[in-house]
């Protein structure tokens, strides 16, 4: 794999970290700017709406920039928001900064897996999506452990001052190691298509499928991921250290799971998602049924981490083939079906906490949302296979 997309993936684990290092900050945050935990909850809503808007959105506006232009732009953005939500005392401002961190974030993505596309040979776009990811799965192991534990030592803000110092790296990565292009196509690329014909290209049955597919896992993943905590302390009884200890288990499943994926999603997706589909269901019911008893606990935390992120990003690196008519937008595609998933997973995770099935409700959700992906998938394999020209089975 090029230089480049490593460079691009310390960015990713830049921005992944700051996504998710607010589940350990709230608490802090709530208290020093004097709001309800509830409240202060609305970061974490804003940053995913944020995502969503901002994918396709920056994309569009960043479409006739040379790609290196627009990352630069992107990562400075994301810099600069958070230096300003390190200094505000105002709630209202750490917000606006967190939808705009946000819109950085899915410009960055989107215009990073687009980029990715055309640094790879046109067969290896599964295997460049993993080491981009890896910047995220990264960040659940060490960057989100490391940015509370920081919070928790000093305060909430350092871990903004630190997301800022690492865009540094990350912006001289990209202006090192994306080269410079000049031209009028987008991002510098040969054969640019307009911007309708592209947004035409959404509406194709096969990109729409795998991007529904693609929400529906990463909905089933965080759906869990978001409420391991309570299934840690409350269901399997263990203190409350044991919660870091989880979530890295379940990051570094994730990172083996899309450096798998990354092997095998370009030439046999198929078989991806045929035999991790349906384990993934199993894992995912075996976890709700066995989540009291701590080793089973640790055991399949890991488990589902390498499964859903294998069978997601193998999904997500076919809406990148199937948007290779939309060199532009089709990583704002793929960033759209991530982030539906990450922002609606818990929503309804969330509604099942405090009812019949207490603690693990979450669980049964991420096993559901699964289901439903099976049953929608299973009778169109052949649809989310490759067609001749995209990979072999």
């Amino acid at each position: 794999m090029p230089l480049p997309l490593y460079l691009l993936a310390v960015a990713v684990f830049a921005m992944g970290t700051s996504e998710f290092m607010l589940a350990g900050l709230v608490p802090d945050i709530a208290t020093n700017l004097n709001v309800s935990v509830g409240t202060a909850g609305l970061l974490t809503s804003a940053f995913a709406a944020g995502m969503i808007v901002g994918a396709p959105l920056m994309a569009a506006l960043a479409r006739r920039w040379p790609a290196r232009a627009s990352l630069l732009s992107f990562v400075l953005m994301f810099a600069v928001t958070h230096v300003v939500g390190a200094l505000t005392t105002s709630f209202t401002i750490l917000l606006v900064t967190r939808v705009l961190a946000a819109l950085a974030n899915a410009g960055f993505l989107a215009v990073a897996l687009s980029t990715a596309a055309t640094l790879v040979a046109p067969d290896q776009k599964g295997r460049a999506l993993a080491v981009l990811l890896s910047g995220t799965t990264v960040a659940t192991i060490a960057g989100v452990p490391g940015g509370a534990l920081l919070g928790t030592l000093l305060s909430w803000r350092a871990t903004f001052w630190a997301i800022a110092l690492l865009c540094i790296p990350a912006a001289f990565g990209v202006v090192k190691g994306i080269p410079a292009r000049t031209g009028t196509t987008p991002h510098g690329m040969p054969g640019g298509s307009s911007l309708r014909t592209e947004i035409t290209h959404l509406a194709t049955p096969r990109l729409l499928l795998v991007m529904l597919l693609g929400a529906l896992v990463n909905a089933a993943t965080f759906a869990t991921f978001t409420f391991l905590a309570p299934i840690v302390t409350d269901t399997a009884g263990l203190r409350g250290l044991w919660v870091s200890v989880v979530l890295v288990l379940f990051g570094v499943g994730s990172f083996v799971g899309v450096t798998l994926a990354g092997r095998l999603s370009d030439q046999r997706p198929g078989i991806v998602l045929a035999v991790g589909g349906p384990l993934l269901l199993l894992g995912w019911v075996a976890l709700a049924a066995l989540a009291a008893r701590p080793v089973a606990l640790l055991l399949l935390v890991f488990v589902q981490g390498t499964l859903s992120f294998a069978v997601g990003s193998t999904l997500i690196a076919r809406v990148l083939y199937e948007a290779a008519a939309a060199p532009t937008m089709g990583g704002a595609y793929a960033t759209v079906a991530l982030n539906i998933g990450a922002a609606g997973g818990p929503v309804v995770a969330a509604i099942t906490l405090g009812a019949d099935a207490g603690d693990l409700g979450p669980v049964w959700v991420s096993a559901l949302l699964v289901a439903i992906a099976l049953l929608i998938a299973l009778p169109l394999r052949r649809v989310i296979t490759p067609r001749a020209g995209h990979a072999v089975r």
